[in-house]
């Protein structure tokens, strides 16, 4: 595949992903709030509910930030597949592939995006990318 269309690809992909992640991000910590949040994942058993919900929904807005942007890609990647894990495992599990019946079609989306992106990198139209370059430049 041509570079550039790798790089475009890439580019959607983290900018898509990473536009999901911030509305869920947002709503877990704004629309619904931290409190509704943490007691969400207190009726899921998950302990330190409070906690996690601070944790998770900072590393949806501020990751999908991130993974928009193109900034320490493979780690917000990782992040992201553990949390998408976490909502497969506590709240989608068994209850078939559509979103609409409660099932795991988004979380299994974002996690597979996720993992390619930890894979491939986030392309040379990224943070990460600009900030290599510049690290690599020969000094004069």
């Amino acid at each position: 595949m041509p570079e550039p269309v790798r790089d475009l690809a890439l580019l959607l992909a983290r900018v898509l992903v990473g536009v999901v992640l911030v509305a869920h991000g947002w709503d877990k910590l704004v629309d619904q709030g931290v409190t509704a949040t943490a007691g969400f994942f207190g009726s899921l058993g998950l302990p330190a509910p409070e906690v996690l919900a601070v944790a998770v929904g900072v590393l949806e807005l501020v990751g999908g930030l991130m993974l928009v942007l193109g900034v320490a890609t493979v780690v917000v990647g990782a992040l992201v597949v553990v949390d998408m894990a976490g909502a497969f495992w506590f709240v989608h599990r068994g209850r078939g592939v559509f979103v609409d019946g409660g099932g795991w079609e988004l979380v299994g989306v974002v996690a597979a995006v996720s993992l390619a992106l930890l894979a491939a990198g986030p392309g040379r139209a990224s943070v990460d990318h600009l900030l290599g370059a510049r690290r690599h430049r020969p000094s004069r």
